[in-house]
């Protein structure tokens, strides 16, 4: 066994743990009547969001959870997430902070699941693939848990498509000859700089049903385009 190209720093790894924490704890803020959580449960939903995206990566390259190899990713998580809601109410006057901070998170995890990918020999294409599922692995866990809609499969802000591309440049950039650290910080710029735009100019997908009523109305011609 050789050495992996590419190891992961615990100081980095619990940093995006910590901000995937305080995300679960601004999610947990916003339930209202029945749905709102307690203290346990806002420190699940902390602990899904920070500590999701490793535990998919992991499982889907063979090795042991790195998150269940120390006592510090739960503690960090569970305690991120409840600070976090102690202070929700400074958080939620600081929006433009928490969504660079959401941007971040995504671009760290996915930095970190393609960069752990290549250095153990994965190819490219299956590299970015875990690193997107890592990017996004915890915000899908933390909806199935809680019963709703999982978000990545709806119109919305580019956040997976963000960390796709973040991954991508990992890849490209490393068989080029770049560093896989230096790709790795950059693919976490580039990330969070694709993801900020999109929340700022409301960016998406085309939905599936607007792209069909178009390519009936250039089939037919019988069906008005109005657009918005």
């Amino acid at each position: 066994m050789t050495e992996p190209l590419f190891t992961i720093p615990l100081w980095a790894d619990l940093l995006g743990v910590g901000l995937g924490g305080i995300q679960g704890a601004m999610f947990a803020s916003g339930f209202q009547g029945q749905r709102r959580l307690d203290l346990l449960g806002v420190a699940i939903i902390g602990i899904m969001i920070g500590m999701g995206g490793g535990l998919i990566r992991d499982l889907m390259l063979g090795l042991p959870p790195a998150t269940l190899q120390s006592d510090w990713y739960l503690i960090t998580a569970a305690g991120a997430a409840l600070i976090g809601m102690l202070l929700a109410g400074v958080f939620n006057r600081l929006n433009g902070v928490i969504v660079g901070l959401d941007a971040l998170v995504i671009g760290m995890f996915g930095a970190f699941g393609t960069s752990k990918a290549i250095g153990l020999g994965v190819p490219p294409v299956p590299a970015v693939f875990i690193g997107v599922c890592a990017a996004v692995g915890g915000g899908v866990l933390r909806d199935v848990l809680m019963g709703l809609p999982v978000a990545i499969m709806h119109v919305g802000s580019l956040y997976a498509v963000a960390a796709g591309v973040g991954c991508t440049f990992i890849v490209v950039a490393h068989g080029l000859g770049m560093n896989i650290t230096v790709a790795a910080v950059l693919c976490i710029v580039l990330t969070a700089i694709i993801r900020v735009l999109a929340v700022v100019f409301d960016l998406s997908l085309p939905e599936q049903r607007r792209l069909y009523r178009r390519k009936v109305a250039t089939e037919t011609g019988m069906i008005p385009i109005i657009k918005p």
